[in-house]
């Protein structure tokens, strides 16, 4: 078919990287850090069996059938409990709406603020598939710098001046790619220059409970007193993916738009996932579920730390999460990580190289390692062969790096 018969929207959007390379790690003797899996022994299959039995025995005919665009209302109440008490939120559940999942949230983000040309300020690295989604609308993208305790502030409120953003979009706890976590003097500054210029906040908070260690922190929702703050979450990480039951939480003014947006998307969340949800919620101890995940995700975290301490060669650094999926890796500046990866192949190890993460001009020396899929025996395993395939890539470029510097 002649190009000119699609969308020119299509022209900037591309298959996500990570699904591409989870195609190759389908393979059983592949070693996968790519995919953000969660670790699939701790899925409550047999809870969620018994729930689902009783629900279609009990309530089958209600959850079978069409319901209300915002979602189950005792799924709510539950959300909203939850984010008050303990994300240091102050959400009704008129402000919550149940999403097919947080990429969906994304995806009527896009939406209801985005028209072409607008422009959206982003961490450097950011989340892959948040850039997909938003790439529909064809948009313009800016950079904020980062470091270890989150978006740097200096220099922000100049370009706030200057070019403010038509939204931005941010990850402030355990982010995805880095692993990072803002520090509450971030956050709330963060907030504050955000609140003075009227500029709508996107908070991705997919890893918000996905904590192993002591570590201060609350949601930018915490710090919004003009109801300028998304908050986007999920019980894929925390439950289980595949039901596909994640929520938005926001104002009253915007949760209306992205209600309107939904019900010519898809009328609705599944009735009977969203029901199932939270009778699982209401008849086991989700604090005692959360404390299992975090224990067996610390474990599996300490073990690709002490592996990478222990393999890598000198000249790579990386983080140290206190939570979330990922560790980032930053390697010579010489190394090419799309190079790497088709190295590390051969030797049955899969990761995502770091360039898909930015939003242009990606850092190519950069990798995402994921440690909540594997046991720590395999990471262990795994980390060994990535370490040795960097250490041939990195003797390899050394002809080219000597070269380089004689110029």
């Amino acid at each position: 078919m002649k190009h000119n018969r699609f969308a020119r929207r299509m022209a900037g959007m591309s298959a996500s990287e990570v699904r591409e390379i989870l195609k190759v790690t389908e393979r059983p003797e592949i070693l996968s850090f790519a995919g953000g899996l969660p670790a699939p022994e701790l899925f409550p299959t047999k809870e969620l069996a018994v729930q689902a039995k009783a629900l279609l025995e009990e309530e089958g005919i209600r959850a079978l059938q069409y319901a209300p665009t915002e979602g189950y209302l005792p799924l709510r109440e539950w959300i909203c409990e939850r984010m008050n008490t303990v994300w240091g939120s102050q959400v009704t559940p008129s402000e919550i709406l149940i999403t097919s999942g947080s990429q969906q949230g994304l995806d009527l983000t896009t939406k209801v603020f985005l028209d072409e040309g607008d422009l959206v300020w982003c961490e450097s690295p950011t989340y892959l598939a948040a850039l997909g989604a938003f790439n529909a609308a064809m948009p313009r993208y800016e950079e904020m710098v980062t470091d270890q305790d989150g978006v740097i502030l200096d220099g922000l409120e100049e370009r706030l001046k200057k070019t403010p953003p038509k939204m931005v979009y941010v990850i402030p706890t355990f982010q995805n790619p880095s692993g990072r976590t803002w520090s509450m003097e971030r956050r709330r500054g963060f907030m504050e220059l955000m609140t003075k210029y009227g500029i709508p906040v996107i908070e991705d908070n997919a890893y918000y409970e996905v904590r192993f260690d002591e570590v201060e922190y609350c949601s930018l929702k915490s710090f919004d007193p003009e109801g300028l703050v998304v908050s986007l979450a999920s019980f894929s990480k925390v439950l289980c993916p595949g039901l596909r039951v994640a929520w938005v939480a926001a104002s009253p003014e915007i949760i209306s738009r992205y209600i309107i947006i939904k019900q010519s998307t898809d009328l609705q969340t599944s009735n009977f996932n969203q029901m199932l949800i939270y009778r699982f919620l209401k008849n086991h101890d989700f604090d005692q579920r959360l404390e299992q995940l975090r224990d067996t995700y610390r474990i599996r975290r300490d073990a690709m730390v002490a592996a990478l301490e222990e393999e890598l060669p000198e000249g790579v650094n990386f983080t140290r999460p206190a939570g979330g999926m990922f560790i980032w890796l930053e390697m010579p500046e010489n190394i090419d990580a799309h190079a790497l990866l088709q190295r590390c192949l051969k030797a049955f190890v899969a990761f995502v190289p770091g360039f898909t993460f930015y939003p242009e001009n990606g850092r190519r020396n950069t990798a995402r390692l994921n440690f909540s899929n594997l046991p720590p025996e395999k990471i262990r395993q795994g980390v060994r062969a990535f370490a040795h395939c960097l250490a041939e890539e990195m003797e390899a470029r050394q002809p080219q790096a000597a070269l380089s510097a004689e110029k």
